[in-house]
């Protein structure tokens, strides 16, 4: 069949609001992909197994956060195994603090090719020293009659949650305030993260209360991710498993604040698919704390009661007391 010319006459032709709808349409999809897929997590390859990553997400802390290494040292190993091979179990070490302001390069060792498992060594590395090693092990799907879970929480559904954005602008709507904790609540508001999370019990933000070392909240990535691409959704919950994670050991211990905290280890288990784009559970305890560190262990639950991974993190913890008083 002949191509047809430009001036064709049944060539269909868009009216100005069609084609402003189209633009529309088109640039909202462009703000719908999650920066986590188009920024934080995206690597440029430098040569085989060496890769660089230069866009960092820097919390208040102004350290590099340690779940973005995680999760980019995770995108570099899966790059180098097949289609049919999945990451179930990842373990990291964190050696140094991560200067954000220096791009960080991941050197992949293809440490085993076996036929049903695969292993890799990454080394994350700044200034010709290694910030981050990380082992992990991908494994090609396969059926088993043996399977069990633990059984998900009973928790409000996340429609029925603020965000904690939202949460803040509630405290902040109090009149009475301190100036302290105003400050404190904008800071923690211009701080933009590429992730939603709605706490099932919200923290007291404007008063000291201790807890069980235990808290609930729903996460999600911000933007678009989509489904069939498992290794970039695992990547994607490498970095959501590390946000606010270590913080559930200081929950029984509200005169005291952390003056220096930092990740120690990081391990994490992947159980069944899931949609990093969708509302996970995220459950978070600590059975011990001692010796200036603290270990805390996760589960992250589909909203259909499936455990989609397990994460388990011991760090520092040196803390001082809180003087003066943050009561209303």
């Amino acid at each position: 069949m002949a191509e047809r010319e430009a001036g064709d006459s049944d060539k269909t032709t868009k009216s100005p609001e069609n084609e402003s709808s189209d633009a529309n349409a088109f640039l909202q999809a462009q703000d719908l992909k999650s920066v986590l897929v188009t920024s934080v997590l995206n690597l440029e390859e430098l040569d085989v197994d060496l890769y660089r990553g230069t866009h960092h997400w820097v919390p208040r802390s102004q350290r590099l956060f340690g779940g973005q290494i995680v999760g980019q040292a995770l995108v570099a190993a899966a790059k180098s195994v097949g289609d049919n091979f999945f990451a179930h179990s990842l373990h990291c070490y964190f050696v140094r603090a991560g200067d954000p302001k220096v791009p960080v390069l991941y050197q992949v060792d293809r440490t085993r090719d076996g036929r049903s498992f695969a292993v890799r060594s990454v080394k994350a590395i700044q200034r010709g020293q290694p910030i981050l090693t990380c082992q992990a092990s991908f494994h090609m799907l396969q059926p088993s009659p043996v399977e069990h879970q633990f059984t998900m929480p009973l928790v409000p559904p996340p429609e029925d949650l603020l965000t904690v954005e939202e949460l803040i602008h509630l405290y902040l709507s109090k009149p009475d305030l301190a100036e302290t904790l105003k400050q404190g609540l904008n800071k923690l508001l211009a701080n933009e993260v590429p992730i939603e999370i709605k706490p099932v019990n919200p923290p007291p933000y404007y008063r000291r209360t201790a807890s069980e070392p235990k808290k609930l909240f729903w996460v999600r990535a911000r933007g678009h991710i989509g489904e069939g691409n498992m290794k970039l959704h695992c990547c994607v919950a490498a970095y959501v498993s590390d946000f606010a994670f270590l913080d559930t050991a200081l929950l029984p211990y509200p005169d005291y604040r952390a003056h220096f905290s930092a990740s120690l280890d990081h391990a994490m288990w992947f159980h069944s698919t899931f949609r990093t784009d969708e509302w996970m559970l995220y459950e978070c305890e600590s059975p011990w704390a001692g010796g200036s560190r603290g270990l805390v262990q996760g589960r992250l639950w589909r909203r259909d009661g499936v455990l989609a991974a397990s994460c388990s993190q011991e760090g520092v913890l040196r803390v001082k007391p809180v003087t003066g008083s943050s009561k209303l």
